[in-house]
């Protein structure tokens, strides 16, 4: 069940509206399921329904009339709350609706139970969903009821009802998601051909352009250039910039004027000052290297920032975490810019979804995650080009970032981040189907000699023996091949690297053990191979460091003096 609370000043046109059709005649057998005092006349069970309506407006009003002859009653006297159940649930008769109401009413301040000075109230149901709650604010001793909070307060007592009458649980937040569109919205979108409110298509908007911006200035930069947006920045009386508001182009009122959105209406976090403290003084690697140096891949650079996530979210750090996740959420937004078109809707549907898991109660300390912020804008000017093996192997740790945000969330209790991770799970691995299919089909093509294919088997099986047989059987354990073989003859040891991949991350949660393994040697390949001398010097620091009882360490080892002198005694 879910609640929807307003305050207004007019009791009648409530009343009217409940009674009524309804805005597309949806209103069926509107009556009363309960009241104040039970006693309340009926307008949907009157002989005479205008004036029975007239009878209960002037009974609800009776105390706000004489609180404003004693000059105390306040504008917004109407208290209306709707509740609406899930569609899983199964239909409530009037007696189960009349009780939920009474809890709600003395839950929220309303009308606590066993005063005599609650407000006055009554519950109308005019369909078999939902039921609305209207009353005014006035109690008997004339003050204004204390119902502060009545949202949460409903919310919590909502929960408690689902579990006492077995209805479906639903998924509760905690107040920082985006603003939900409104039905006028809704319906405007539906008729101007738009799947997405105007509010909506803003908000993804704002979030691309911070997702490439390197400061706050450029950034406003980006909404400006934007073709579909309109944007007016509001600046303190020192020049200073206050904030901004963005107008989807076309998106006007019935006087033909833009409607505005400010930042934060769009989202929590899209306010100015939000989005100035994720871009000041953003460390951005040039693009251009510097002569006689090696340019990185900066596909792999940005892949090595997101695998780092999941182990940072296992650590204590509650504010670095969530600000890792919400750098997360700003490189999915930008994904869509740098990918090719046929997977750009799924990468979008991605990035939408995963919005909801970015933001949480917990503060974000965001200078604990420039790294990924800072190679993922380096990689605006560097799109998808040749197989698009660099694309693939950043959504194959994507995978794994988002299984560790819903972990992370669900240790939390943030359900409904949690929700919104797993929803963005199922579109990142449709993404990543379709990006790693033209890569991993041509490493598998090049052949190589049964000797060579069997040597890295042998390597497979020591390095990582418990997947070694599901590695094998996977089609792309040919893919694989070829990477261990071009890390070889780059210099590398092929086993050393794998032995480094499985310490460095679980093969349980894989989609596929060899394909993971395959993105992991591909990128460690690229690294400059140690040199003799570094191979000599990490083959005595191993000798070291194997365990005392070793039989071998023990014959090679030489005895220490000391310990000799005293065995001697």
């Amino acid at each position: 069940m879910i609640a929807k609370i307003s305050s207004g000043k007019d009791t009648a046109g409530l009343i009217r509206y409940l009674y009524g059709p309804g805005r597309a005649n949806e209103h069926n057998d509107p009556h009363l399921v309960a009241s104040w005092d039970g006693f309340a006349p009926d307008p949907g069970r009157s002989n005479d329904f205008h004036a029975t309506r007239k009878l209960l407006v002037a009974d609800l009003d009776l105390r706000v009339h004489h609180a404003k002859r004693l000059g105390r009653a306040t504008t917004q006297h109407v208290w209306h709350c709707s509740i609406r159940a899930s569609p899983e649930d199964r239909p409530l008769s009037d007696d189960e609706w009349a009780t939920i109401a009474c809890r709600i009413v003395a839950a929220t301040g309303i009308a606590p139970e066993g005063d005599p000075d609650g407000c006055r109230w009554v519950a109308v149901r005019h369909a078999e969903d939902h039921i609305h709650i209207a009353a005014t604010k006035v109690r008997g001793d004339l003050r204004t009821a204390r119902h502060w909070n009545d949202y949460l307060t409903a919310d919590k007592e909502l929960a408690a009802i689902e579990k006492d009458y077995g209805l479906q649980q639903v998924i509760r937040g905690d107040r920082t998601a985006a603003k939900r569109p409104t039905r006028a919205e809704q319906e405007k979108a539906h008729r101007t051909g738009h799947q997405q409110t105007a509010r909506e298509r803003l908000r993804s908007t704002v979030r691309t352009a911070v997702s490439v911006a390197t400061s706050p200035e450029e950034f406003l930069d980006i909404l400006a250039r934007t073709d579909t947006v309109h944007l007016d920045i509001q600046y303190f009386p020192s020049g200073d910039i206050r904030g901004y508001k963005v107008a989807l182009e076309g998106d006007t009122n019935a006087a033909g004027d833009p409607i505005w959105h400010s930042g934060s209406k769009l989202a929590p976090d899209l306010s100015f000052p939000k989005i100035r403290e994720r871009l000041t003084d953003l460390d951005t690697p040039p693009t251009t290297p510097p002569e006689n140096r090696h340019r990185p891949n900066l596909w792999h650079q940005a892949t090595a920032a997101a695998e780092r996530i999941p182990h940072r979210l296992s650590q204590a750090d509650d504010a670095a975490a969530q600000a890792h996740i919400a750098a997360f959420g700003e490189a999915l937004d930008a994904l869509p810019l740098l990918a090719p078109k046929d997977l750009r809707p799924q990468l979008r549907q991605a990035a939408i979804t995963f919005e909801r898991a970015t933001r949480s109660r917990i503060s974000a300390q965001q200078d604990q995650a420039r790294a990924l912020r800072s190679a993922i804008r380096a990689l605006r000017s560097t799109p998808v080009t040749g197989d698009g093996s660099g694309l693939a192997m950043f959504l194959d740790v994507a995978l794994l970032v988002v299984t560790a945000a819903a972990h992370w969330h669900q240790l939390r209790q943030h359900n409904q981040q949690v929700t919104a991770a797993h929803q963005a799970l199922t579109h990142l691995q449709t993404a990543y189907q379709q990006a790693a299919r033209a890569p991993l089909a041509a490493l598998a093509r090049r052949r190589h000699s049964a000797p060579t294919v069997e040597r890295h088997a042998r390597q497979i099986r020591v390095a990582v023996p418990d997947y070694a047989e599901q590695v094998l059987d996977d089609p792309a354990w040919a893919a694989l091949v070829t990477v261990l073989t071009d890390a070889e003859t780059a210099g590398h040891e092929p086993e050393r690297l794998l032995q480094h991949v499985a310490r460095q991350r679980t093969l349980d949660d894989a989609h596929s053990a060899a394909q993971v393994l395959t993105w992991r040697i591909l990128r460690l390949s690229q690294r400059q191979a140690p040199s003799a001398q570094a191979r000599a010097a990490q083959a005595r620091t191993r000798m070291r460091t194997v365990h005392p009882t070793d039989p071998k360490q023990i014959v090679h080892q030489r005895p220490d003096p000391v310990e000799a002198r005293i065995r001697r005694r």
